[in-house]
């Protein structure tokens, strides 16, 4: 054997390692859900071949002609009996692109498919795609909504002046996807989700309408808008079901995560929220639910973030960011939440819909104000002396 195929031999086995190393959950949770020791997708998971050229002559030194950055913000389905994430993946280029990654238990494991996902452009290209929302809808197709940024040529000197639009597309596999015309809204946006099931005969949106590309200006929060033809959408009446609050976690923005999931109870939903701080913006995820017939019924908003980045989640590309636009639900009612920190990888968290029915209906309230806040603790203090 010579040393270029010792060096080949020793990369793939230590590869080989990272994909079946088995991930074990965290003592001492919070008894809602549990985190687990390892991220589940990292960068370090990219297929070698995607990176490296095996051929001795044309690379004598073994080294990454094409480097990736980050695995994160993952889109998340059940499929054929795996857990099946299509993951952002990010370029050393700083340009994304969608991979599907497979697990057979949903915590560890995980394997790309052999190539990533060749997208189809709309009529105006896109210089780049990310943070696809999966939705397996009641008409038989799959869709992915995500967002297509392009440059905002109404600003030629500006090289950071983007545009944001949701971008759409649907496929039967997860393997070819027939793109469809980008949503037509009047405001830009980012994070749109599209509900599972017909409402009053038509595809229904989550939005969060901004002012700008980053500036959420009058944006309100979650919005909710109906279409006709998704071959064709254009949202024309928007309206917020769940507003932006001051002096809270959804203070700068408010966005819908994955589709809500359909329990007995009434449909489940994960947001996140961001606010401000010192050191920039803060995202935290957040769950809330609504009423099963009528999807913009908010009828339990707990108060406070439900996840956030702990320990080393914290540090990455995008400091103090949790995000999550992918979750499952088995039938066993086990649910994983497929979660992103810092930009920078993916991990999971598990819990079951009881329990986050439980949350939801039995966490007390945001009261907006700290004397609320003392109030609620001091309530708990007194229950629990008497328990």
């Amino acid at each position: 054997m010579t040393e270029f195929e010792q060096k080949v031999l020793a990369l793939r086995t230590h590869y080989e390692e990272l994909l079946i190393r088995h991930n074990e959950p965290l003592e001492w949770g919070n008894g809602i859900y549990d985190k687990y020791k390892y991220p589940v997708v990292t960068a370090a998971h990219i297929p070698l071949e995607w990176k490296y050229d095996f051929n001795e002559q044309d690379n004598p030194y073994l080294m990454q002609r094409i480097m990736c950055n980050a695995t994160l913000n993952a889109g998340a389905i059940k499929w054929k009996g795996k857990y099946v994430l299509v993951v952002r993946v990010e370029g050393a280029d700083r340009k994304s692109f969608f991979a599907v990654a497979e697990s057979p238990n949903g915590i560890d494991n995980f394997r790309f498919w052999d190539e990533p996902i060749t997208m189809p452009d709309d009529v105006i290209p896109a210089t780049n795609i990310y943070d696809m929302r999966i939705t397996q809808h009641e008409d038989g197709w799959i869709y992915g909504v995500f967002c297509a940024e392009r440059h905002d040529d109404s600003q030629p000197g500006n090289l950071s002046a983007a545009t944001a639009t949701a971008a759409i597309a649907r496929t039967k596999d997860l393997k070819t996807w027939y793109r469809l015309p980008d949503l037509k809204t009047k405001s830009q946006q980012r994070n749109v989700v599209l509900h599972p099931e017909f409402v009053d005969g038509k595809y229904a949106f989550y939005t969060r309408p901004q002012d700008g590309f980053i500036d959420t200006g009058s944006g309100g929060g979650i919005g909710w808008a109906l279409v006709d033809d998704i071959t064709h959408a254009e949202i024309k009446d928007e309206k917020i079901i769940y507003e932006r609050k001051y002096h809270t976690i959804t203070e700068v923005k408010n966005g819908e995560g994955p589709h809500p999931i359909k329990t007995p109870k009434g449909w489940l939903h994960l947001a996140h929220g961001v606010r401000a701080t010192a050191d920039g913006l803060r995202y935290v995820l957040y769950i809330y639910m609504t009423a099963l017939d009528d999807p913009t019924e908010v009828i339990a908003r707990p108060g406070g973030y439900f996840l956030v980045p702990e320990g080393d989640e914290y540090l990455g590309d995008v400091m103090n960011v949790a995000f999550a636009n992918g979750w499952i639900a088995d039938e066993d009612g086990k649910v994983f939440i497929y979660y992103a920190s810092a930009d920078t990888r993916m991990h999971v968290a598990t819990s079951t819909i009881d329990k986050l029915i439980d949350y939801c209906m039995n966490t007390p309230e945001d009261g907006l104000y700290t004397a609320a806040s003392v109030e609620t603790i001091k309530k708990l203090i007194v229950k629990n002396k008497k328990a």
